[in-house]
């Protein structure tokens, strides 16, 4: 056991797309003239804890089902035996430990001593999305074995992200914050989706019914299409509805590669070739999230 295997478990790569929802957050609170570079900094922090907890039990949960016993790509550390099952365990019941502190000491700047309502709203969100994270494939009726995963990402990494961190900062939400909420939603579950396209094969045969399991790779190719085309819908809709200025279609640019990325999945015929395509729809996510922010405050 190394350090070095498990930076490898907590999977860095996903953490631009983790925060994507954070900053489109702020900066729409940013725009409504609220800021506070500590609830921001901690914000970051706690989210980042969530999402390094879901990698460890991620990697805990399939690499002792034997569903990564076969995989196209990054070496998971449990299947590999570079971690045994007990020291992962260990590792998620320490981070876990360590965001929920994060997420109090968070919670306290956002609402001090006197809004206990919020606090323990925020407090029992947060113990809801560790566990969250780690029945994804964790135990007998890990969720993320059964179709639920795509749900999960689209409500803790869009809706609760993106209105969580607003709410953070301008103790108030407002309707309108659900269509980049929802935009950013499904640009993760893309990213899951397209996961989930590269693995269908061995998740089948692991008795994993993902989405893709389910509906074949046809359908999962539309499917795949239809959250990036719904996620562009909602991001022109709140922009048409707050629309001051040409710069908040900035956005835009970070379709580019996603349109690309389409054309490459329409065309591709061999699933192991998504394996790079993941970096890509992650990073436009983040780029769409910076992008989309920014236009919001120029």
């Amino acid at each position: 056991m190394t350090i070095k295997n498990f930076i490898k478990a907590a999977r860095f790569r996903t953490l631009p797309l983790s925060i994507s929802g954070i900053i489109v957050g702020s900066f729409l609170a940013i725009s409504a003239g609220f800021f506070d570079w500590s609830i921001f900094i901690l914000s970051i922090f706690t989210t980042i804890g969530f999402q390094v907890i879901s990698n460890f039990a991620n990697d805990y949960g399939d690499g002792v089902k034997g569903t990564d016993t076969i995989r196209t790509g990054e070496e998971r550390m449990v299947s590999s035996g570079k971690i045994s099952p007990k020291q992962m365990k260990s590792a998620i019941v320490y981070t876990a430990i360590l965001t929920i502190l994060i997420a109090v000491l968070l919670i306290y700047k956002a609402f001090g001593a006197s809004n206990f309502v919020y606090s323990l709203l925020f407090f029992c969100l947060g113990i809801i999305s560790v566990i969250a994270a780690i029945k994804y494939t964790i135990g007998n009726s890990a969720y993320g074995y059964s179709g639920f995963g795509d749900v999960f990402v689209f409500v803790f990494f869009g809706l609760l992200s993106v209105l969580g961190s607003y709410f953070l900062f301008t103790k108030q939400v407002h309707l309108t914050i659900l269509l980049p909420a929802f935009s950013i939603g499904l640009l993760s579950t893309a990213v899951l989706n397209l996961n989930n396209m590269r693995d269908h094969k061995n998740d089948k045969i692991s008795n994993k019914n993902t989405i893709v399991v389910k509906i074949g790779s046809k359908a999962a190719k539309r499917y795949h299409f239809s959250l990036l085309s719904l996620s562009l819908t909602f991001a022109i809709i709140f922009v048409v509805l707050k629309y001051t200025n040409p710069v908040q279609l900035i956005f835009l640019l970070a379709y580019i590669p996603l349109v690309i990325h389409s054309i490459f999945v329409y065309k591709n015929e061999d699933e192991s070739n998504l394996d790079g395509e993941l970096k890509k729809v992650a990073l436009s996510t983040f780029l769409f999230a910076i992008l989309f922010g920014l236009g919001q405050v120029l």
